[in-house]
């Protein structure tokens, strides 16, 4: 078991009201230097932060725990870092109309949450979100829905990776999982080498005798 299993989270929720955030924006290349796979919050949005007005450095909602983005979120290069600083920071699913591909795979396999709802779905949670920030999401993986007080919306997710988040695995976790299926197949396979011929020897030749 790798991260935390992921099965039903409530919390607050951030509104990032951008469309076609890519990989560079959730975090910076210079901060993708460090050989570690976590402590990668202070470079979230790295360079947006400071500016007036900018969501996560409000103080009511450093604690939020669900990001709320456009569409095309997590578009870019392939860097897992992305994933992440937002893993880091707190996040535990990301809400957004659709995303990079790349980017939907890492999040799955890290412990985060990519939810894929309408445009019209997304806009309209962002406005309650903005209208009232206290406004508890619940994630419910189990049921794969999407609920406020008010609403209710289902969401799709791959099954594969349903499984690993419900049970906190990653690949490895769960080829570990089948570790005695896989030490009785080493035991009783065949050896991968062919069985060795007569003229198959160490330090025979394929030319024959050519003595004298």
């Amino acid at each position: 078991m790798t991260t935390t299993p992921f099965t039903v989270h409530t919390g607050r929720a951030m509104v990032l009201r951008r469309d076609d955030i890519d990989t560079d924006q959730i975090i910076p290349a210079e901060f993708c230097k460090r050989l570690t796979k976590h402590g990668y919050e202070d470079g979230l949005f790295a360079g947006w932060r400071g500016r007036p007005g900018f969501p996560l450095d409000q103080p009511h909602l450093r604690t939020a725990t669900v990001l709320v983005a456009g569409s095309n979120f997590g578009t870019g290069s392939s860097r897992e870092h992305a994933v992440w600083a937002l893993r880091d920071w707190g996040f535990k699913a990301v809400v957004a109309a659709s995303f990079g591909d790349i980017f939907r795979r890492n999040a799955l396999t890290n412990g985060l949450l990519p939810i894929t709802l309408s445009k019209e779905d997304v806009t309209a949670l962002s406005a309650a979100v903005e209208a009232d920030p206290e406004l508890p999401i619940t994630v419910d993986l189990v049921a794969r829905e999407l609920r406020t007080p008010t609403t209710c919306l289902g969401f799709d997710v791959d099954e594969r990776a349903r499984h690993l988040l419900l049970n906190g695995l990653d690949d490895i976790g769960l080829t570990e999982q089948q570790e005695e299926q896989i030490a009785r197949y080493e035991l009783t396979r065949r050896p991968w080498f062919p069985a060795l011929r007569p003229g198959c020897l160490s330090g025979s030749t394929t030319g024959g005798d050519r003595r004298g």
